[in-house]
């Protein structure tokens, strides 16, 4: 009978260690929004467990631009996804209110890919380049590197929607666009050899073009509610991005996987661009959110969104002050 007691309270004690155990894993959708390996920031936590060791249920959704994952997050269909400060901008001056909570890469680094006969700026007037959509971070990019080569946006040069990183590859191997503003090594992915020519890069600008770009973004309702749980979305990532730094292989193994034609010439290009410019602490840039607002502005001037409206860095902040950061990192590194 003294066994029998033991052996239930045992069994009982097994089942609530197991309950426990499922409560602890929090189910949560999270977005990414590109194949290339900037974003692999984010599914990097999923395939290597991290987001399980904090107790997330991830359910990793690929959403292939920043506007239209604005849209789903707002929609509460995506909790926390990718966007980039254009997206949460643009969103708020039209009544949303999206928030930044932490950006592991804050500045826009693409480069112009044009065809081989296009030598000079001139050579692309009257041609048209593709992005993904009006609004994402590829049309940011492609309006910024036509005017740092004097060239005026849908003027000079049409902009059209094509899509994805790999579309656009697609699209200009066809012929159809005679360029495309490509994340770093993306112009090693072009199918078939196409000759071709960068003809701008923005890491060569004096001064990096500050843009919220790899970044947490979410409702400040949902922030509000489950704080904690953004939290530990946060850990995660910045843990992801240690691995990222500490583990080349690993980490190109998992962009390969995502990324499926990567080559090695891909791989090792975007790789040691993507960590020269990863943020260790990940709060997002102020002076990138407000050239975004700015530009918002201008669609919606009688708005009183603020940049402190736009960003949430008391997560970040926290992680910080509570040492988790130089915990992962190691302190002094």
């Amino acid at each position: 009978m003294k066994y029998g007691r033991w052996r239930i309270y045992g069994v009982l004690g097994l089942l609530l260690i197991t309950a426990g155990g499922a409560r602890a894993q929090e189910k949560i959708r999270l977005a990414y929004s590109s194949t290339d390996t900037l974003n692999q920031l984010w599914t990097i936590p999923l395939d290597t467990g991290i987001y399980k060791k904090n107790g997330l249920d991830v359910d990793m959704v690929y959403i292939g631009s920043t506007t239209v994952g604005i849209s789903a997050i707002v929609a509460q269909d995506i909790a926390i996804g990718n966007a980039a400060g254009s997206g949460v901008a643009n969103a708020n001056v039209r009544g949303a209110e999206t928030v930044s909570v932490g950006c592991l890469i804050n500045v826009l680094a693409y480069e112009l890919v044009v065809l081989d006969s296009i030598k000079s700026a001139e050579d692309l007037k009257g041609k048209a380049i593709g992005i993904s959509r009006f609004g994402s971070v590829s049309d940011v990019a492609a309006r910024e590197l036509l005017k740092g080569l004097g060239l005026r946006p849908m003027e000079d040069v049409k902009i059209l929607q094509v899509g994805g990183a790999a579309e656009r590859a697609a699209g200009f191997s066809r012929g159809v666009i005679a360029g495309f503003p490509s994340p770093p090594g993306n112009v090693h992915l072009i199918p078939g050899g196409l000759p071709h020519r960068i003809l701008a890069d923005m890491s060569e600008l004096k001064k990096p073009y500050p843009l919220p770009f790899i970044c947490a973004v979410t409702t400040k309702g949902y922030l509000a509610k489950n704080r904690p749980i953004v939290k530990r979305v946060m850990m995660s990532l910045i843990e992801g991005a240690h691995y990222f730094r500490t583990n080349k292989e690993g980490a190109q193994r998992i962009v390969a996987k995502y990324q499926r034609n990567a080559n090695k010439a891909y791989l090792d290009s975007s790789y040691a661009s993507t960590l020269k410019i990863l943020e260790r602490v990940p709060y997002t840039t102020r002076e990138g959110m407000k050239i975004q607002l700015d530009e918002a502005l201008k669609q919606a001037p009688g708005s009183k969104v603020t940049v402190d409206s736009l960003i949430d860095d008391s997560v970040v902040r926290e992680l910080e002050k509570e040492g988790f950061i130089d915990k992962v990192y190691g302190k002094g590194n």
